[in-house]
């Protein structure tokens, strides 16, 4: 069963004092199999967001520990900052990352805000998914009247905490309280603008959140509020739905922003807050210089963006994903205050940050002398992966090329499709130089296991022809997804850019030449399984695809002496 992943989001209101703050921090390395991925710590908002991840149960302990000792740093009777808060531990968000429901993930907020209440005497409230009741899921609601107004707060039998003592004690005139949820994934978000007036970056942030503002008569500012049958306040609502916002001035940098959380990305994007942004300030004559991340951003959303930005410049989507991050960075002016790492900002690439290296994290020069070695691995099936991808990358050349070619302009969408079928073909392909070893690996490695026993050797006889298998199918794999691929070069041929045609054939005899040499490894592995009737099967199919891949190779060469 894959495993399942929470990931925890504290923001502890201490971010001035980066001894504190790294103390607070690192406690949840302590936990095994809870990885820290980032420590965000703001001066002005004397506040920093904490990102960690791992197993629930794990997580939940990582979390705990955090808060007590978040409470034993902190004093709240003595803190100030720009951003609202009421705790040491502010609020301790859980996001369902992998495997698991938001349903469970609350189910893990409720049993960490028991151990809270019950071992550390810190009172809370849960709010958005784990919410006691519908009044409380808004955190701005649960949060109402800060710090300062807590005594008052707990006095009203109404705002009962949901964990923790209820009266106002030593603990909680120090320690505050702590809101504890399970939620979507939320990006912080901020706009930043060439102004320093607070006001002009609240009304812009009236226009763009999903609450808006207060509908006045008169003066949208100083007019009376206008309100329902009801006797509640009418709103006009703002351009964008699961946005929160608000204008502040920012001293560390002298600018004024418009400080988003952007509750559910599906909903609005990061681009698409930013753009609106952009548009609502040029209406009241300031400009958006750039914007900042507040802790982690998911993968898929810089993509996002990307495409975004490429479509509007009618430019391809095809291009590699490197490119394709700092096409993100620059539109959104990630980089505007500080340099943006995409290492330690993107939440899959400090995931990754510590795995083993790859063939494909090689240089080129690395990677002939590591398959020059005396290692068997990498060997045949590996480099036909990696010569199938050099090949339709030429495609995916001339596509681009031809996508951004002068005149050509009506036809970049079309052009920037086969691009993108290219790119999916390549990462398949780089995927499969990594797992064609992987896959010689395993055979090895049941060879190596124990066979002094009956059960032993039936054990390791079936991990054999199981592994042996399995690497059959993977250059069966390779042999599929270069034929394919070569549907690329194909098209680029006959219609792309023709002082690119050169290309597109080598691209094209790449991928003829990644198919025989991965037919040969079929071949090679599939006379040692046991089971004839898959064995028959496979060859039999990497056969066909063998005959249809010289079939085409023919006719590439023809189109190309045809036209050179």
């Amino acid at each position: 069963m894959n495993k399942q992943l929470i990931e925890c989001v504290p923001n502890i209101s201490e971010g001035r004092d980066l001894q504190k703050i790294n103390a607070i921090a690192n406690i949840v390395t302590t936990v095994e199999g809870v990885k820290l991925l980032d420590v965000d710590p703001g001066k002005a908002t004397n506040r920093t967001v904490i990102t960690f991840v791992g197993e629930p149960e794990q997580v939940i302990d990582a979390a705990f520990l955090l808060i007590k000792k978040a409470a034993e740093l902190i004093d709240m009777s003595k803190h100030s900052g720009e951003h609202p808060r009421f705790g040491a531990t502010d609020v301790c968000p859980l996001v369902p990352i992998a495997n698991i429901s938001m349903d469970e993930t609350a189910n893990y907020a409720h049993k960490l805000g028991k151990r809270v209440g019950d071992e550390l005497g810190i009172s809370g409230y849960f709010y958005e998914n784990a919410a006691s009741s519908d009044d409380r899921k808004n955190l701005a609601t649960v949060r109402s009247g800060e710090y300062e107004g807590l005594k008052e707060k707990l006095s009203d039998p109404i705002w009962k905490p949901d964990f923790g003592p209820s009266e106002y004690n030593n603990q909680v005139s120090t320690s505050g309280v702590t809101a504890i949820s399970a939620r979507d994934f939320l990006i912080a978000y901020n706009v930043n603008l060439n102004s320093t007036s607070t006001r002009r970056a609240n009304a812009i942030a009236f226009d763009v959140r999903e609450a808006g503002r207060v509908k006045r008569e008169g003066n949208p500012i100083t007019g009376k509020k206008v309100l329902d049958q009801h006797g509640e306040v009418v709103r006009i609502p703002g351009k964008l739905k699961a946005v929160k916002g608000i204008g502040w001035y920012i001293e560390e940098y002298g600018i004024a922003q418009i400080s988003y959380n952007l509750t559910n990305i599906s909903i609005t994007s990061m681009h698409e807050a930013f753009d609106e942004t952009v548009a609502s300030a040029t209406r009241r004559g300031l400009r958006v210089t750039g914007s900042e991340l507040v802790g982690l951003v998911p993968l898929q959303a810089m993509l996002d963006a990307a495409d975004y930005f490429l479509i509007k410049q009618q430019r391809s989507l095809g291009i590699s994903e490197s490119e394709k991050i700092k096409i993100a960075i620059k539109s959104l002016g990630l980089d505007d205050l500080k340099p943006f790492n995409p290492n330690e900002r993107i939440i899959e690439y400090v995931m990754n940050g510590n795995a083993e290296k790859k063939l494909i994290d090689f240089s080129v020069k690395d990677f002939a002398e590591e398959t020059a070695s005396e290692s068997m691995a990498p060997g045949g099936g590996s480099i036909s992966a990696y010569v199938g991808a050099l090949g339709v990358s030429l495609g995916t050349m001339v596509a681009n090329l031809s996508a951004h070619k002068p005149g050509w302009d009506d036809q970049w969408e079309y052009f920037s499709k086969w691009a993108q079928k290219g790119q999916a073909y390549k990462n398949e392909l780089l995927f499969l130089v990594d797992e064609d070893t992987n896959a010689f690996n395993k055979i090895i490695d049941g060879f190596r296991l124990p066979k002094t026993t009956e059960e032993e050797k039936a054990y390791r006889k079936q991990a054999i022809e199981d592994a042996t298998k399995y690497a059959t199918e993977i250059p069966f794999k390779v042999m599929q997804t270069s034929y394919n691929s070569m549907e690329v070069m194909m098209e680029m041929a006959k219609k792309g850019l023709q002082n690119s045609l050169s290309d597109a054939g080598v691209g094209a005899l790449c991928a003829r030449t990644a198919v025989i040499g991965a037919y040969f490894n079929v071949r090679i592995n599939a006379k040692d399984i046991k089971d004839n009737v898959f064995a028959e099967q496979i060859l039999e199919k990497a056969k066909d695809v063998y005959l249809k891949t010289l079939q085409l190779e023919q006719e590439m060469m023809d189109i190309i002496d045809s036209k050179i």
